[in-house]
């Protein structure tokens, strides 16, 4: 089948569809918002997490039943837990790649490609939905007829088509393929992409009475405070979210926060403090929190959810490398930007915007928060610091390089019985690194963690 490589525009990232949401048929809409969130990905290189409110607030789908939303957040996830795979056997169904992989095609053709290797969705109402979808926009309407004729040979020949490949390489970038086999070894890599794949389970983190809580929800309890249950339907509707008795948030990420050993009164900084999470955690323990995030936006949201779990906390919309608080701190928790590879399973877009040359540009970001830190803690007091990266520049080594230039700081190690249900993850050092493949279970949609680095240091 041959694909046409001259286009119209070949630096289009969205097209104007000629039919409102009122208009289309049955079952376009949700694969046309899955379009538009993965064009947003592929080609203009924002998060989802960035796609969905604009893609939402459309005028034209902002009433849109919730079904519809769901499933077009699952059809665009799963093309990018799967994007390596999908690509790989949409080329084999093409005599000509996608030049550039640019344009409005690829994404439509991913999105159809995700429903039919993956789904379980009709595969009729896939193909007449997305061939629809290409006809209904100026740009694509030429290629339906390449849309139709690929996504029919998809469906018929999946098993031929997908047998052969290497699934759990093909669904990692190479360049971040190559830095795991060399610090992690081939079988845990391997063990680690294929877990990406799976959906993740929904942790919550319990404000009080978490086995009480656990058996409310059904969920099993995992460490001291964090409750996991399949993922199912929407956060709203289970028992505990309107009082505000827990909030959502990764088991492992939670860690952080409870090895500062919090006393009612004492002065904390929440440093990257948004959406909130370790904030919350700190304020249940009887902190006086000062939350800093460079971020006005997603400080609104921190606030939002704070209000929901009826915490204070003071907020600070600024650079943490520029802010000073009215006096020294008792602790700080700096959960630091960072390439984020160790959450690609709950953010699968994660690992196809980040490059291998990010790494050393955070790892200087990192270096002067923690230096800044630094100047911010009475003497005794202690920092954790934190980052959900697989990358040892990140973490291991950031820290190592931190003590050489501040001689006024040591490791305070963190010891196996202060992280249950993660005891291994512990280091000689004293610090903890967490891998994917954290937390087994025979079930994976039960198993598995999202990767983090912690180290917790004090002030002599």
């Amino acid at each position: 089948m041959h694909f046409p490589l001259k286009r119209r525009n070949k630096h289009l990232v969205t097209a104007k569809a000629s039919k409102t949401a009122e208009q289309r048929p049955n079952g376009v809409l949700p694969r046309a918002l899955a379009r538009d969130a993965l064009v947003g990905v592929l080609l203009k290189r924002q998060t989802l997490d960035e796609q969905w409110p604009q893609v939402f607030s459309r005028p034209d789908v902002k009433d849109t039943d919730p079904r519809d939303r769901a499933l077009a957040r699952m059809i665009a996830t799963t093309a990018l837990r799967q994007l390596g795979v999908l690509r790989a056997a949409l080329a084999t169904c093409l005599q000509k790649p996608l030049k550039g992989r640019a344009g409005a095609v690829e994404p439509i053709l991913i999105a159809g490609a995700a429903e039919l290797l993956f789904m379980e969705s009709p595969a009729h109402a896939v193909v007449d939905s997305i061939v629809r979808l290409s006809k209904a926009h100026d740009e694509t309407r030429p290629y339906a007829a390449l849309v139709n004729g690929v996504l029919r040979r998809l469906e018929r020949e999946k098993e031929t088509l997908l047998l052969p490949l290497d699934t759990a390489k093909l669904n990692t970038p190479p360049w971040l393929w190559k830095r795991w086999v060399r610090f992690y070894g081939e079988e845990r890599t391997r063990a680690i992409a294929a877990l990406h794949a799976v959906v993740p389970p929904l942790d919550l983190t319990i404000r009080e009475n978490p086995n009480q809580w656990a058996e409310n929800l059904s969920a099993n309890l995992v460490g001291t405070h964090s409750a996991r249950l399949r993922r199912s339907g929407r956060i709203e509707t289970l028992q505990g979210y309107g009082e505000g008795a827990w909030w959502v948030q990764d088991a492992a990420a939670a860690l952080p926060a409870q090895l500062l050993s919090i006393a009612p009164g004492m002065v904390v900084a929440d440093l990257c403090a948004a959406p909130g999470g370790k904030t919350a955690q700190l304020a249940n323990a009887g902190a006086e929190v000062h939350a800093v995030d460079v971020s006005a936006k997603r400080l609104k949201t921190l606030d939002e959810n704070m209000a929901r779990l009826r915490f204070e906390a003071i907020t600070h919309a600024i650079d943490a490398t520029k802010w000073q608080p009215p006096k020294p701190l008792d602790a700080i928790l700096l959960d630091a930007p960072c390439s984020a590879t160790g959450t690609i399973r709950r953010n699968p877009d994660a690992a196809w915007l980040k490059r291998d040359t990010d790494i050393a540009h955070l790892a200087r970001v990192q270096s002067r928060l923690l230096d800044h830190a630094a100047t911010l803690l009475k003497s005794g007091g202690m920092l954790i610091y934190c980052t959900c990266s697989l990358e040892p520049e990140e973490g291991e080594e950031q820290i190592a390089a931190f003590l050489s230039r501040n001689e006024g700081f040591m490791r305070d190690a963190i010891k196996p019985s202060e992280v249950p249900g993660f005891e291994n993850t512990v280091k000689p050092l004293g610090e903890v690194r967490i891998l994917p493949v954290a937390l087994p279970h025979d079930d994976p949609a039960l198993a598995g963690a999202s990767g983090f680095h912690v180290a917790r240091l004090k002030k002599v």
